[in-house]
């Protein structure tokens, strides 16, 4: 149990039919005919190895059989990888107003790949060094003060330090 515990933790958020793919390469078997010793639809098992389809409760079971993996593992792959899905989605709705940002303001990553959350020091540190009176309004009103003192990273070597200082000071009253 401690080694499925272990290997479930490195493996979160994966699509459990990465990890039946990986299972078939390195045993050197094809899917259409796994799946078939296993009574399952070559198509369906497809699916699911491309992560077009969850995984459910009888094939996994009879795929952890054939490939001697503990019971409930890919259920579990798969509940995690909901979990994940679900997180993504939740974050992708929780977000500042968009059209008050210039994408070229993250001209180093796809605007549409930005996790609003898990990289709001990074969104922060880039509106007040470069952002416009609106873009900084609109983190202000996202994140709030205290988000962005607690987030905002100032390096004496950067040539930004004066304008984020300057930003800091006339949007948040806040002197570093």
């Amino acid at each position: 149990m401690h080694r499925m515990n272990s290997r479930i933790e490195i493996l979160k958020g994966l699509h459990p039919g990465l990890y039946v793919q990986r299972e078939l390469n390195k045993r050197k078997l094809k899917s259409g005919s796994f799946a078939e010793s296993i009574g399952e639809h070559p198509q369906t098992l497809s699916a699911i190895i491309r992560g077009r389809r969850s995984m459910n409760t009888p094939l996994s079971l009879r795929i952890e059989q054939a490939l001697g993996l503990d019971e409930g593992f890919l259920m579990t792959l798969q509940v995690y990888y909901d979990i994940a899905q679900e997180k993504r989605k939740l974050s992708q709705a929780n977000h500042p107003d968009l059209s008050k940002y210039t994408h070229t303001l993250f001209w180093d990553t796809k605007f549409e790949n930005i996790d609003w959350n898990e990289h709001r020091s990074y969104v922060i540190n880039r509106v007040f060094e470069r952002g416009s009176e609106e873009e900084i309004l609109e983190t202000i009103r996202f994140y709030g003060r205290d988000v962005i003192v607690n987030s905002i990273r100032i390096s004496p070597t950067s040539p930004f330090e004066h304008i984020i200082r300057k930003n800091l000071k006339e949007y948040l009253q806040y002197e570093s």
